[in-house]
């Protein structure tokens, strides 16, 4: 019997292992493709995350399994009244106390990681400072254009000082670190693009830093990460990571159109009659006026 419960153990450990690691090169895929710098230790994290998780669901259920099978009661009457087994209570204090310094060393490592790139001093104590930048193809990277970020109810415009061009669009340069001076008009705003794994918020009277490496060339979207009033779904604009001679490209023609006020969702939603005769009576607050773009 003892033989065959340490076979069944070994087997159980095994099939643990096996599938939690399956699991966490799985989770992988269950993000958005990763498309900066940033985005490669956020994954790493998460998966580690999904493994360790894998790891203590089978683990309980597989302990619950075994019990269920081999050690059920045929006798109905209460049990004997024996009190606490200190071995068990110390084990299952130790386990989750070292399982919480394995995630919280893991994690302040990847912090690090982050740290390192550039963005986080700036996402976490919105500071202004430049801090160090990671080698990403060269010692001495620096991000070579400031670009404005205006964030207001319910709409995003990005304008590029170098060439005074406002667009509703954001184009940056693959590989290239981008620093972005986020500003909101009205209330808290959130600057987040899942394929770049990083997220901050843009609290209003503040200009706050952002910096992060796009590594990947493609269109992606933008989304208010935080709940800013009625028409916050709408709010989102197109992300192009370009290759640098088709930002220049596009920099130099949008230099050349007309300022006119942009499309905005929200404004023209909320100029729609109501399709429902009844009405909550509820406060709405009006979009703000449109940005004007270099359409």
């Amino acid at each position: 019997m003892r033989t065959f419960n340490i076979t069944l153990l070994a087997i159980f450990v095994g099939v643990i292992i096996l599938t939690s690691h399956a699991m966490g090169q799985q989770a992988y895929h269950w993000l958005p493709i990763a498309a900066a710098a940033e985005a490669e230790p956020v994954g790493h994290l998460f998966s580690f995350l999904v493994t360790l998780g894998t790891i203590v669901f089978l683990s309980v259920m597989g302990v619950l399994v075994y019990s269920i099978l081999f050690y059920r009661a045929s006798d109905t009457s209460d049990a004997p009244a024996i009190r606490g087994n200190l071995k068990l209570e110390i084990t299952w204090t130790v386990i989750p106390i070292l399982l919480v310094i394995w995630i919280a060393g893991y994690s302040y490592n990847i912090y690090q990681r982050m740290n390192i790139l550039g963005s986080l001093p700036l996402v976490h104590l919105h500071l202004l400072e430049s801090p160090a930048y990671a080698e990403t193809g060269s010692s001495n990277m620096q991000p070579t254009e400031q670009i404005e970020v205006i964030a207001k109810q319910w709409s995003w415009s990005f304008h590029y000082p170098s060439q005074n061009v406002t667009s509703t669009e954001l184009h940056i340069r693959v590989n290239r670190p981008v620093h972005l001076m986020l500003k909101s008009e009205d209330v808290v705003h959130g600057f987040y693009v899942p394929n770049f794994r990083i997220k901050q918020d843009i609290v209003p009277n503040q200009t706050i830093a952002f910096k992060f490496t796009p590594n990947r060339i493609g269109q992606y979207q933008l989304h208010d990460s935080q709940f800013s009033g009625t028409y916050f779904a709408l709010m989102e604009a197109n992300v192009f990571v370009d290759s640098p001679e088709r930002y220049n490209q596009w920099l130099a023609q949008a230099a050349t159109r007309p300022s006119v006020p942009a499309i905005n969702p929200a404004k023209s939603e909320h100029s729609q009659p109501p399709k429902t005769p009844l009405r909550s009576n509820w406060h709405t607050v009006p979009p703000a006026q449109p940005p004007v773009v270099n359409k």
